[in-house]
């Protein structure tokens, strides 16, 4: 029996549980960008050719593409806490792994490791789905959401500030201490779902989709060092093609796939995932330019001449500002739903990257982009957990989001890859070092621009916000969550207790038994053997009939805000009615 409720539990989950998951997202997030103010000194650092060196941001990126659906899933069968507890658990041990070593291989494992907890994002958004009163959902979402982008904003400066005054294993000391606070503080706060979905792990097709992501990511991400016609390149697109595809039709016939397709396949699924592609090419356009562009040598006639703790405080509040925008989000969502947020957040994208091909000639102009990013990235990341929440059923929760944060990870894969080629081909070359030029810069935002735009093209194809679907997501105060909770209680199981010549029972006892095997209601039938019975939540039910001379029948069905008939049959087993 699926337990379908999004209501009932949230009268155990503490005012903690919201900042305690969105710092488990920042931590993790924190995992992408820790190596960036180093990056540079890989090669040396790692006694390695700067093409190897590259394999230890590139196995990051791989380990969490494949983790985030895989634990999604997991975390709808078996519990999402616990899979978020060992998410965390495998990014402590990567990161002891990579701080004792300063050899290329085993950094590599320990740094795969790390990648492996990005599936703390889906999970958490499924947590707070399962456990949050609805009124406090939006917000919620929105900030886990977006911890992405904050825990990737605020790394920037703090990774810099380490690298640049200790010795850069502590990076990742550092990094397993917040895994570790972040597991006590979960382990504490956070109380375990009781929804899980039915079915079993599909082991085949979570390794079909890995391998189907490697081989595309792979080259992505490797293409400027191989060569973008390169055999090696065109294959690996070849052969991902022939696995996804091999993958697809597989899991559209086995009854408890790892990701449900023909749910994918739904417009309101399908355009927000791809939008989500367009705005994770944006996000990541900016960590690339600013950064790059506040550390060249004035000498050059265009660059900024910061420091590299100066340049990460300048950027940091493009996360500061996603981070605030959560609040912000949740009322523009109440009133005009997640779409237009979406649509709104694409258009302050557009506006801060046209904008900037103008303001790249002084320290403070690239604050003022930061800001004006941040805001627009936070309102378009804070849509997508609600879109999706919106459109698959509760029992998905986890695997839904867990495709959608992959498809954000996608997008920075095409960014990181698109971007560095722009810069690496419009680079002056001084004595043997490639200078990155205003050009170039340019050339970035122009395509962050662009991607932007295509993003708002499919938000706008969104099917409009249905009045009744999923009132959690547009309350916007305990008054008018109040009112829906009492609405729904009106309605709830109806119908007739027959026997075994169909012909109705008057005065039979229906007894209304929760997830937990408690009652949740009573009712006795009428003289035409009708019963109304009032559910407290939605949620997945038994309903147990008795009368003189007949023996004891249980029906499971759910409820799912609607007066569903439900005839009780004293006559036949227990049969399910749909949810």
């Amino acid at each position: 029996m699926t337990h379908t409720t999004t209501d009932q539990p949230a009268r155990s989950a503490s005012g903690a549980v919201v900042p305690v998951l969105a710092f488990a997202g920042i931590v993790v997030a924190v995992m992408q960008t820790l190596l960036v103010p180093v990056i540079k000194d890989l090669p040396q650092l790692l006694d390695t050719a700067p093409s190897n060196a590259t394999w230890v941001l590139t196995s990051t990126l791989l380990s969490g593409a494949v983790a985030t659906p895989i634990m999604g899933r997991l975390g709808d069968l078996y519990g999402k806490r616990r899979m978020l507890i060992a998410s965390l658990a495998v990014m402590v041990v990567g990161a002891l792994v990579s701080a004792l070593t300063s050899e290329l291989l085993t950094m590599i494992v320990g740094r795969t490791l790390q990648g492996f907890a990005m599936g703390a994002i889906p999970l958490g958004i499924g947590l707070m789905r399962d456990t949050l009163p609805r009124e406090k959902l939006g917000s919620a979402m929105a900030l886990m959401s977006s911890s992405i982008g904050v825990g990737g904003g605020l790394a920037l400066p703090a990774a810099a500030l380490v690298a640049q005054h200790t010795d850069w294993h502590a990076l990742f000391y550092g990094a397993a201490g917040l895994g570790v606070l972040s597991i006590a503080l979960t382990l504490l706060v956070v109380p375990e779902s009781t929804m899980r979905a039915e079915g079993s792990f599909d082991l085949l097709g979570a390794l079909g989709l890995s391998a189907g992501l490697v081989l595309f990511l792979l080259p992505i991400t490797k293409g400027s060092d191989w060569g973008w016609t390169s055999g090696t390149t065109l294959g690996l697109f070849a052969a991902s093609a022939v696995v996804l595809v091999l993958w697809g039709v597989m899991e559209l016939r086995i009854p408890a796939p790892l990701v449900d397709l023909r749910t994918t396949a739904r417009p309101a699924v399908l355009f927000t995932n791809l939008a989500s592609i367009m705005v994770g090419v944006s996000f990541y356009v900016v960590s690339l330019v600013l950064p790059q562009l506040l550390q060249l040598p004035k000498a050059t006639g265009y660059g900024l001449g910061q420091s590299m703790v100066v340049a990460g405080l300048l950027v940091a509040p493009l996360g500061l500002t996603m981070m605030f925008t959560a609040p912000v989000y949740a009322r523009l969502s109440a009133k005009y739903g997640p779409k237009l947020t979406l649509i709104l957040g694409m258009l302050i994208i557009a506006i801060g990257y046209g904008a900037g091909l103008g303001l790249m000639s002084a320290a403070w102009q690239s604050l003022v982009i930061a800001v004006v990013l941040g805001a627009g990235i936070g309102l378009a990341y804070s849509s997508l957990p609600a879109l999706i929440v919106s459109a698959v059923p509760a029992s998905e929760t986890g695997a839904a989001n867990g495709l959608n944060t992959l498809m954000r990870s996608i997008g920075t894969s095409v960014s990181s890859a698109v971007i560095g080629m722009v810069l690496a081909n419009t680079a002056n070359n001084v004595h043997g070092v490639a200078i990155p030029t205003m050009h170039g810069f340019r050339v970035s935002f122009l395509i962050a621009t662009a991607a932007v735009l295509v993003g708002l093209v499919l938000a706008l194809l969104l099917p409009g916000r249905r009045p009744a679907a999923h009132p959690q997501l547009r309350a916007s105060s305990e008054e008018d969550a109040g009112l829906e909770r009492a609405e729904e209680v009106l309605r709830g199981f109806r119908g007739r207790v027959l026997d075994a010549d169909g012909a109705p029972v008057a005065r039979a006892k229906v007894t209304l038994i929760d997830q937990r095997g408690r009652q949740a209601g009573a009712a006795v039938s009428t003289e035409d053997g009708s019963y109304t019975l009032t559910v407290p939540a939605q949620g997945a039910y038994v309903l147990a009939a008795k009368a003189a001379g007949h023996g004891p029948h249980a029906l499971s069905a759910t409820h799912a805000g609607d007066e569903r008939p439900v005839e009780l049959d004293l006559a036949l087993p227990g049969e399910t009615v749909p949810a």
